[in-house]
């Protein structure tokens, strides 16, 4: 069975962060940086080429086969900033109502702008997202 493309790596994210092109999103994700580490107490780590992830999880496939992955963690693409919410939301519904303006994906929050959001809202929602999938690891 073939690995993962996505792997976790020494890249540096700093000299990734700093060559994002669009200001206002380079200063999103140093904002977003500076909220995951704080709250995961991780170090943050390339995963692939272009996302930062922190901590991490193991988890099973149906075959058997295992993997890791990242706590939470976010991207800067092109038509968005995405943050990783590995729990989903389903279980945030009050959260979310209270978040701002975003689109979701099945585990994927995509952002304009940090400034479209309640970021305290996003600490809460990353805090139990963590807590969630750490729980659920061991």
């Amino acid at each position: 069975m073939a690995e993962l493309k996505t792997q976790k790596n020494d890249g540096d994210v700093t000299a990734f962060l700093n060559a994002v092109p669009d200001e206002q999103k380079r200063q999103d994700c140093f904002a977003v940086l500076q909220i995951m580490q704080q709250i995961t107490g991780a170090k943050p780590y390339m995963w692939g080429d272009s996302i930062v992830g922190f901590g991490a999880y193991r988890y099973k496939y149906r075959s058997g086969r295992e993997a890791e992955w990242f706590l939470t963690g976010f991207s800067p693409r092109k038509q968005n900033l995405t943050l990783y919410i590995m729990a989903g939301f389903g279980r945030h519904k009050e959260l979310m109502a209270q978040l701002g303006k975003y689109k979701t994906g099945q585990s994927c929050l995509y952002l304009k702008r940090l400034s479209d959001i309640d970021t305290e809202v996003l600490k809460e929602l990353v805090r139990e997202s963590v807590a969630y999938m750490t729980e659920r690891s061991q």
